[in-house]
């Protein structure tokens, strides 16, 4: 069979590592020239496709892909663009079907969270439909972790590993300065169903007592008076609280503890502001003096110190995804297993797509200690080995270098406008 050429895009927030998977995917694209023609980049994500905007990596040097290996955020662009049902907007799956057709494209290669495996689903579904069958493959990224089926999500081992190092020298900080200033410190994290992130800051503590004191996650009703003496009980007794709060920490009728009335484009409620809302929360009834921090999209973005598990997890299922096509494999996930027994051990796996898109996987219950406020050792057993290792990038005068691309457009065939 003559050989097909393959479309990869990046969806959603980015990570540290993302552009690991689109190093991965291209370089063994590029392995494979034989059954694979060029590799087409979504400029944009997902909206490059409806645009027929798209990037033609074979312009890229083998050593500018090598480097989007140590390079952080969506090297091609991504996209918050949720694509409607297939019975709502079935002209936009229709357009993408029409532009890979004319650009004779038959792999699809989507790297994202829920939401994109949602979009491969319906991709691999309509054009088996329309008569131009394409190998969809999703690539698995979340700094959330909530994806299920795979052990954990590439992007989220290096988002942990931030957090715990900030929350441990920020502790620090905070344990120098409280006999006069600063009684009480709070870091909010990303998380908006799954307290994932928050959970990883309690590994900055080396033994009982040790800060995070205080973790908020999505998953514990957040009870106000609790909260209150426990802040205050830990300030008496050790000069000092510091507490890290997912974005999505909520009270026990689902209102969170701060949030705006918008929503984003893929239909989720804007987050932000738990840790200012803590903070004076503390301040009114506690009377302490209080520093917050929001690590935003400093958590995801700090490639320089990223997780070499997460590096190397991030490479991996982006080539898996290569190999799975070409081995036939449609409509799947690449999914990461975890060994059982002693020491840290991993393999590639599998999902169906029907089965993965719009799940969110959350903390089970046995991972938070009873009082809700912390994490029990099988959380702790869990969460060690996904921030292991350093992977750091080349440094030039003091500053990382990171991957400059050409992005040489691929030239439109269609040549007909799209809104969305």
């Amino acid at each position: 069979m003559p050989k097909k050429n393959a479309f990869y895009a990046q969806s959603g927030g980015v990570t540290a590592v993302i552009n690991a998977s689109a190093c991965g995917v291209i370089e063994t694209a590029r392995q494979h020239s034989d059954s694979i023609g060029k590799v087409y980049a979504g400029h944009n994500g997902i909206i490059g496709a409806l645009r027929e905007d798209m990037i033609d990596t074979s312009h890229e040097s083998d050593a500018t892909i090598a480097a989007l290996r140590h390079t952080p955020s969506g090297a091609f662009g991504s996209c918050r663009y949720k694509l409607k049902s297939l019975e709502e907007n079935r002209a936009e799956y229709e357009r993408l079907i029409e532009v890979f057709k004319a650009h004779d494209i038959g792999y699809f290669f989507y790297n994202g969270g829920g939401d994109s495996a949602d979009t491969c689903l319906k991709v691999s579904q309509l054009s088996e439909k329309m008569g131009y069958p394409i190998q969809a493959i999703h690539i698995p990224k979340t700094v959330d972790n909530d994806l299920p089926f795979t052990d954990n999500c590439p992007g989220f081992g290096s988002v942990a590993k931030y957090v715990a190092v900030s929350t441990r020298e920020a502790s620090l900080d905070v344990a120098s300065m409280c006999e006069s200033s600063t009684k009480v410190f709070i870091l909010e994290v990303m998380g908006r169903h799954a307290g994932w992130i928050a959970a990883a800051s309690a590994l900055a503590a080396d033994s009982a007592g040790e800060p995070p004191h205080i973790i908020l996650f999505p998953e514990v009703p957040f009870n106000e008076k609790e909260f209150l003496a426990l802040v205050d009980k830990t300030v008496k007794e050790k000069g000092f609280c510091v507490i890290v709060a997912s974005e999505g920490a909520q009270y026990n009728d689902g209102t969170l503890i701060a949030g705006s009335a918008h929503t984003d484009a893929f239909g989720h409620k804007q987050l932000g502001g738990v840790a200012p809302t803590l903070a004076a929360l503390i301040k009114h009834e506690l009377g302490y003096k209080y520093h917050w921090a929001l690590a935003d999209y400093l958590q995801r973005s700090a490639r320089h110190i990223a997780s070499a598990t997460d590096v190397e997890q991030a490479y991996a299922v982006g080539k898996a995804a290569v190999e799975y096509a070409l081995a036939g494999k449609n409509s799947v996930m690449v999914t990461i297993e975890r060994h059982n027994g002693e020491g840290y051990r991993w393999e590639l796996g599998e999902a169906p797509l029907d089965q993965v898109a719009n799940i969110e996987k959350k903390m089970p219950s046995d991972f938070i200690s009873r009082d809700g406020f912390g994490i029990t050792q099988l959380a702790r057993d869990y969460l060690s080995p996904l921030i292991a290792g350093e992977d750091y990038p080349p440094y030039n005068n003091g500053v990382p270098q990171y991957a400059k691309l050409a992005k040489v457009a691929v030239a439109k065939k269609l040549n007909t406008p799209f809104d969305i």
